[in-house]
């Protein structure tokens, strides 16, 4: 069995590889005029530079020269420059190994530094213990060894001895939290948990996995089901304060480590650690299934009301007929008193003769019925699904305890009523009964007879609920997604810590009424600049017509011959089965390593089975037709795999490995700098177990289904991915994607198409540093905000909204900060904010204060976008790259016809992890060949010019076989590293 290692092979190169970099090389081994003194004591030329080496090892990064070792020539040169010396003798040092050890003696002393003492050692200990308490990670344990043997004056130890020090701290560590859940835990409570473990007849199969495979699909009995579930958990009584004392690295390594754990395994743990998992796993699902239960409440009044709102148009389009007949009779009668009113003729009369009583009193019951139908109310109709409500209501209201920042709320003592009546069987409201949190026309619909509307009033009470609860004005104790706003932000301390350091890093400066004012003069200036111009015909590609500016849409700058040469390009690219492609993509960056172990830490030990599990998520098949598909592999090996080695952070891990790569080769510079990227929704149709989850977008299909909202750089490369409602708004994602990834690549401008444009997210962008460049639709009747009123600017006056409001930014300006940067330092992802800002019918101060910021910024971004035609052409290149790469998606996703059929959201995230990680692959395969093909066609005397290859996607997929049966074991000879290129004279000659 091999070594279990705490490092990966990079880990240990920062930690104790010697630099190469100019910067680390004159930082850390500059020689001074006595260290070269000390050089010229020695006899020989490998002597000195031996001795010179190993004086900058000690320093930096604090070792001995081990046995064998050659240090990076970079490093050779600048020392052996720095002494005179030809840095090839250094071959010859050490060939006695008694030199080698006499200079660490006597260079130990000069540098004092000295070998660890077991004192030291126990300090070492101590120090990667304090870090493992916290965290799991084997760099930061081992940088904190590393740390802790500097201050003491101590050389560095061999790399295996600081790899034990650190796993046992680690081991400790872990063996500590277990014990600090279960210290306090009774053996009448132990014994429950152990139960959970063990196959329940009655269940038919064990708690645990009941607990853990409640549906996600939104129903009154799934509901139902949650809440069952709720009320089992909350039966064992483990104290949800225990999770506050475990670090919160160190928590979320037990639940990572919980969540691949079945129950079968966990029996073979030692008692500590099975009872630890199973306490982790119950607080974690009392959290979670809090929030699935109030998630699926939200959706299912959004559901009631969606079915009333369609009942009410689908009236509307059963009665064209009767209402267009109306209307005609109506139109009639105007025209016929009309006409008498001129002649003086007798109204009544000429009514009788041209239309006619009768006719009038017989439409008068069907026009009646019309009205009603057209005026009926939402709330109403929402009404005849109140037996549905009622499946579920009582037993919601009984689970949860609402929360409100009001001192006296109105809807939570509404609530309380609710749950009594519910409680004690009443049918009927008692009176009085609280409606001020009603708005006025539900509360005169509830309350228009003489008795209130029980179904009204508990419909619009949840309505009213559900609202709330989704903009963070009420929340429920024990949910982690629906808490106040301030609880999901940044602790205020650390906030004030940040600013008091001027260390905010935010694209503001800290005093808001400085910025302001040089906004208010660069607004001013923008607009009046833009109003001549206009005026005087200088807007390229854009003129004013009777007050409006009208934009004409600009030609494709594709220069001519670029179809051609793409066509003669892509037909040279290798033939390669899916497999091999990513082979050879993982040999060159070595992504599939990054899928290391949730415990060990340790890369796979089987990359064949990594490779295939993630091609099962991309391609849509699965592990088990993926295992059908493939040679010499089961679906047991790849379900293990992905079970202990697939999750969110690896997958981010090995796609920055990857994006990284892509993003560094010199042909990726040819379609951008990697500073601009571009965010777009694409919609996959649900099917099977997932069509209950999915919502229906009209826009899209009248199916349900999921989009994955993905992030891609100017260089072709993707950086991030998330599964969404297609009923949810694109805007509140389009910052995610920018803050949850660990690529190199530090975006500057973003381009989305209208569906992710909003205020709040230009506001947010703008905070966080960023530049946002939306192509909108209907320019024209966006208004634009400025200081002052409309007629400042006459010319413009059409396009000039309600001023902007400064005295409401300023008031909030501390506010605005603080969610910015908690967004930037991670503590919150920004669609988590955004989503509680843009739930509340009644918008917070901080929510309309982002949205006045906004304004500022979209109408700068406006008067930029009449003015430069640069910014469309930049913005429509940055969106067709990615409306071109969902083909190669599509195509890459084609199991199962393209459709989901995950039920959960974390199913879902795991088909959409994968297929951006193949989708990557392939484009780094690609632009890996287009690179050596132009070359080749280069060396051969032909002219191709950047300006036309700049325009040569890496989205080609013809040339890979993504179908079929999969072969993981072949192994092809190449003259080199690379496949053969296919030369129009090897196809010709196939042909």
């Amino acid at each position: 069995m091999a070594r279990r290692t705490l490092l990966k092979p990079n880990d240990r190169t920062q930690l104790f590889g010697i630099p190469s970099d100019e910067e680390s090389l004159i930082r850390h081994y500059t020689l001074s005029a006595a260290d070269l003194t000390e050089v010229e004591g020695r006899r020989r030329d490998h002597n000195k530079i031996g001795f010179a080496i190993q004086l900058c090892l000690m320093r930096y990064p604090g070792r001995v020269l081990q046995v064998d070792e050659i240090p990076p020539k970079a490093m050779l040169d600048y020392v052996a420059q720095q002494v005179g010396i030809n840095p090839a003798v250094f071959q010859i040092y050490a060939e006695r190994e008694e030199t080698r050890r006499e200079h660490a003696n006597y260079l130990s002393h000069y540098v004092s530094r000295r070998p660890a003492t077991a004192e030291d050692r126990r300090a070492a200990l101590t120090a990667a213990l304090h870090a493992a308490s916290k965290t799991d990670s084997g760099f930061e344990i081992a940088s904190a060894i590393v740390t802790a043997l500097r201050e003491r004056d101590v050389l560095l130890p061999a790399l295996e001895t600081l790899e034990r020090i650190g796993l046992a701290a680690r081991s400790l560590a872990r063996r500590r939290a277990e014990e600090r859940l279960i210290s306090g835990i009774s053996l009448e409570t132990r014994t429950k948990l152990e139960g959970l473990l063990k196959t329940d007849p009655e269940l038919g199969q064990t708690p645990l996995h009941w607990l853990r495979s409640a549906s996600e699909a939104p129903g009154a009995y799934n509901l139902l089901g949650l809440l069952e579930r709720l009320e089992f958990l909350r039966a064992l009584h483990i104290d949800p304060d225990l999770q506050a004392t475990i670090p919160r690295g160190r928590w979320d390594q037990m639940v990572r480590e919980s969540d691949v754990t079945p129950a079968w395994l966990a029996g073979d743990f030692r008692a500590s650690r099975r009872l630890a998992i199973i306490i982790v796993q119950v607080l974690k699902l009392s959290q979670k299934i809090t929030d699935d239960a109030l998630t699926m409440f939200i959706k299912l009044m959004g559901r009631l009301f969606s079915q009333a709102n369609n009942k009410k148009k689908q009236q509307q389009v059963d009665t064209q007929k009767e209402t267009s007949k109306a209307l005609r009779l109506f139109l009639k009668t105007i025209s016929t008193l009309q006409s008498a009113r001129e002649s003086g003729e007798d109204a009544l009369a000429a009514l009788d003769h041209q239309v006619g009583w009768l006719q009038l009193e017989q439409a008068q019951q069907g026009v009646s019925s019309l009205v009603e139908q057209n005026d009926a109310s939402v709330l109403t109709l929402a009404a005849a699904h109140y037996r549905v409500l009622r499946k579920y209501a009582g037993s919601f209201l009984k689970a949860f305890e609402f929360r409100s920042a009001r001192r006296y709320d109105p809807l939570l003592t509404a609530i309380d009523t609710l749950r009594k009546m519910y409680a004690e069987g009443r049918r009927v409201l008692p009176r009085p009964v609280p409606s001020s949190h009603f708005g006025t026309s539900e509360h005169r619909l509830i309350f228009s007879q003489e008795k209130p509307d029980r179904r009204l009033y508990e419909i619009a009470t949840l309505a009213v609920l559900r609202d709330r609860l989704r903009s963070g004005d009420v929340w429920v104790e024990g949910s982690r997604s629906y808490r106040p706003i301030k609880e999901h932000l940044m602790p205020p301390a650390q906030f004030a810590q940040l600013k008091d350091n001027n260390d905010l890093a935010l694209g503001v400066p800290l005093d808001g009424a400085a910025w302001l004012s040089k906004m208010q003069e660069q607004l001013d200036f923008n607009i009046k600049q833009l109003a001549y111009r206009a005026r005087n015909g200088k807007l390229k590609d854009v003129r004013l017509e009777n007050g409006t500016l009208i934009v004409t849409p600009q030609a494709s700058d594709v220069p001519s011959g670029v179809e051609e040469l793409n066509e003669e390009l892509t037909q040279m690219y290798p033939h390669v089965e899916v497999p091999d492609l990513l082979r050879d993509v993982h040999e060159w960056t070595g992504f599939a390593d990054q899928f290391t172990h949730v415990r060990t830490g340790d890369a796979p030990h089987n990359i064949t089975t990594m490779l295939a599990g993630t091609l099962a998520d991309a391609t849509n098949l699965g592990p088990k037709r993926m295992a059908g598909a493939s040679k010499g592999i089961s679906a047991h090996q790849i379900g293990w795999m992905r079970m202990f080695h697939a999750r969110s952070e690896t997958y981010r891990a090995a796609q920055a490995c990857i994006a990284n790569a892509h993003a560094l080769h010199p042909h990726s510079q040819l379609w951008g700098s990697g500073s601009t990227a571009s965010a777009d929704g694409q919609f996959f149709r649900a099917s099977d177990r997932a069509e209950k989850l999915g919502d229906v977008n009209l826009h899209y299909s009248n199916e349900p289904g999921s989009k994955f909202y993905s992030h891609l750089s100017d260089q072709y490369g993707y950086f991030g991915i998330l599964p969404i409602s297609p009923t949810e708004s694109e805007a509140l994602y389009v910052l995610d994607g920018l803050y949850d990834h660990e690529t190199r690549l530090e975006i500057e401008e973003i381009f989305t198409d209208t569906g992710g444009a909003s205020d709040h997210v230009f506001a947010l962008l703008m905070l966080t540093g960023h530049r946002f460049s939306p192509r909108l639709r209907n320019l024209k009747t966006r208004k634009i905000h400025a200081f002052e009123k409309a007629e400042t600017y006459p010319a413009l006056a059409s396009h000039i909204g309600t001023p902007i409001k400064t005295t409401l930014i300023l008031d909030h300006w501390e506010d605005l900060l603080h969610l910015a940067a908690s967004v930037t330092t991670r503590a919150v992802s920004p669609s988590t904010i955004l989503k509680k800002l843009a739930s509340s019918s009644k918008p917070s101060l901080l929510a309309k204060a982002l949205r006045e910021l906004g304004r500022l910024e979209r109408s700068l971004f406006m008067i930029e976008w009449y003015s430069d035609p640069a910014l469309r052409q930049r913005c429509r290149a940055g969106l067709n790259k990615g409306e071109a790469a969902h083909k190669l998606k599509r195509a890459v996703f084609f199991h199962e016809r393209g459709e989901i059929r995950d039920r959960s959201f974390d199913g879902q995230a795991f088909r959409a992890s994968g297929l951006n990680l193949v989708v990557s692959a392939i484009v780094y395969w690609n632009t890996v060949y287009l690179s050596r093909i132009v070359q080749h066609l280069r060396d051969q005397g032909r002219y191709i010019p950047n300006t036309l290859l700049k325009h040569i996607s890496p989205l080609a997929w013809e040339h890979i076989n993504l179908t079929g049966i999969y072969s993981w074991d072949s192994e092809l000879e190449f003259n080199d590293t690379y496949r053969p290129l296919r030369l129009p004279r090897l196809i010709s000659e196939a042909a």
